[in-house]
């Protein structure tokens, strides 16, 4: 035996927008024993698995054009104003767990976009979030993952800048700096999930506090990879886990202390079970 010390970070976990989607689902599966949902309703393989088990039944927008008549969930990321005109052409009765913090967004990109305003979004390119986003403003609104895609002397001299909400705080500022930097006038809006953006700091606390870091999360996760790379910087001894069968005996010395982490696609349950495969070491 190791005898090592293991502990999960409290302030891991599905965020309160997975949270929300999940209950739902998980309430009509209880009731019914299937459910549709548009896309993963979580970015982690092995929640979507226990899902499914129960009954959820994974589709894309392909599929959703020929469902009709059935209840489908729409997942915390959101969806474009296209899904929502499907639904009622195909009397889908939507469950829609879209995110709180998505659905304000949406409405503020909708009301600049009412207003002929020049459209920025800080995001990645064809994630589920964006293409939500980009639905509120007929597809019209200009993407870019970093200030390098654009031509910055080609840029309108005003312009109203939007981010995904779970993009970096502190790079949406840089990238506001710089655009001012350049002269153009920003109208910045500050659209970032706190509950997501707060988690650099946190990990970074956390991530000092032991010997070796698990790091757990589904690999489809942007919000996984960052927060990754957030404790690697912090404990180089990070390691990336997706289940607890990828976890290496060799990679703990007798005595160590081992903090398990994850994203906020992550479940509970799943570093619960990461954590009782390292005591057994």
């Amino acid at each position: 035996m190791l005898n090592l010390s293991v502990t999960i970070d409290k302030h891991s976990g599905f965020c309160f927008g997975v949270v929300y989607a999940i209950e739902m689902a998980e309430d009509i599966l209880n009731q019914e024993g299937k459910l549709y949902c548009l896309g993963d309703i979580v970015h982690n393989d092995e929640e979507v698995k226990r899902l499914q088990a129960k009954g959820l039944q994974i589709i894309n927008h392909e599929h959703l054009k020929h469902i009709q008549n059935e209840k489908v969930l729409i997942r915390a990321h959101g969806e474009p104003p296209s899904t929502y005109e499907l639904a009622l052409q195909n009397n889908l009765e939507l469950i829609d767990a879209s995110c709180p913090v998505v659905l304000k967004l949406q409405n503020r990109i909708k009301n600049s976009y009412d207003k002929d305003e020049e459209i920025y979004i800080y995001g990645k390119h064809g994630h589920a979030e964006i293409i939500g986003l980009l639905g509120q403003t007929s597809n019209k609104a200009i993407v870019f993952q970093d200030l390098e895609e654009l031509a910055i002397e080609n840029l309108p001299k005003k312009l109203t800048l939007y981010s995904q909400t779970t993009k970096s705080t502190d790079k949406f500022y840089e990238i506001k700096a710089k655009l001012e930097e350049a002269g153009i006038e920003v109208n910045a809006n500050d659209t970032i999930c706190r509950q997501v953006s707060n988690r650099d700091s946190e990990l970074r606390d956390f991530a000092k506090l032991f010997d070796k870091i698990i790091f757990v999360a589904g690999t489809k996760s942007s919000n996984g990879k960052v927060l990754y790379e957030v404790c690697k910087q912090t404990n180089p001894n990070t390691y990336f886990v997706s289940n607890p069968n990828e976890i290496r005996k060799e990679w703990f010395a007798e005595g160590d202390s081992v903090g398990i982490c994850g994203a906020t696609s992550t479940p509970m349950w799943l570093m619960e079970e990461v954590k009782q495969v390292i005591e057994k070491f």
